[in-house]
C-alpha cells in the first residue's frame, strides 16, 4: 500500500479522512514522521492554503503528501467566512466561538444559502495535484446536534433536514465535502498506483 503524509494537525481532519481512505493508502501523520510544529496557512485562498500546509512538509521530508484546506461559504455574507472558517471569531477561537458569531452575523438574514468547500493539494513523485468537493446546503436558525466539529451544528446540507452534527458520522462522511474531495484523490491514486 503507498505511503502518503496527510499533512494536518486537526484530530478531526484525520479521523474523518481515516475512515474515508482505510484500505485504500497508509496514511501517515505528521506525528509518525517526527513533524511538531505548526504548519503556516498565509494564502488568502482555499486552494492556496492547501497547496502552502503540503509543500512545507514535502520540502522538509520529501515523501509524497496531502493537505486540505476547507472554507464555510454563506452567501448573505458575500461568502465569508471562507478562508477565515476556522478563525472568524479571532485567532485562537473555539469552534463554538465561530458558530456563535456566525448565528450572531445571520441573525436577520432571509437567505441562508451556504456551501462548504474542500481542496486537496496533492504532491505526489514531485507532481501538484487539486481535487475539490463542494456541499450545498443552508444555516439553520440554531445549533443541534453533537457530533462533526467546526460548523457541522449549523450547517445543513441539502436534501436533510439535520446538522451535519446531527447526521451519523458513516453518513456525513459519505457525503461531505471532505468525502467528495477525498473520493477524488482516491480514485486518481488507483490510477495512478
Amino acid at each position: 500500500m503507498k505511503k502518503i503524509v496527510f499533512a494536518t494537525n486537526n484530530l478531526h481532519k484525520l479521523q474523518e479522512i481515516s475512515s474515508i481512505t482505510r484500505d485504500k493508502i497508509e496514511l501517515l501523520t505528521l506525528k509518525d514522521i517526527g513533524f511538531a510544529g505548526e504548519i503556516p496557512e498565509t494564502s488568502p485562498t482555499i486552494k492556496g492554503n492547501a497547496l502552502q500546509k503540503a509543500e512545507y512538509i514535502h520540502e522538509r521530508y520529501l515523501m509524497d503528501c496531502f493537505a486540505d484546506d476547507t472554507g464555510l461559504e454563506v452567501a448573505a455574507l458575500g461568502g465569508a467566512p471562507g478562508v477565515y472558517s476556522a478563525r472568524y471569531a479571532g485567532e485562537n477561537a473555539s469552534y463554538n466561538d465561530n458558530v456563535v458569531k456566525l448565528l450572531h452575523e445571520m441573525k436577520d438574514a432571509t437567505q441562508r444559502e451556504a456551501r462548504f468547500v474542500t481542496m486537496i493539494a496533492l504532491i505526489l513523485e514531485g507532481e501538484r495535484y487539486f481535487f475539490e468537493g463542494i456541499i450545498n446546503g443552508h444555516i439553520s436558525t440554531f445549533a443541534a446536534g453533537a457530533g462533526g466539529f467546526g460548523y457541522d451544528p449549523v450547517f445543513v446540507p441539502q436534501g436533510y433536514s439535520q446538522s451535519f452534527a446531527q447526521l451519523s458520522s458513516e453518513l456525513k462522511n459519505s457525503i461531505s465535502h471532505r468525502a467528495i474531495a477525498t473520493q477524488k484523490l482516491i480514485a486518481f491514486l488507483n490510477v495512478r498506483l
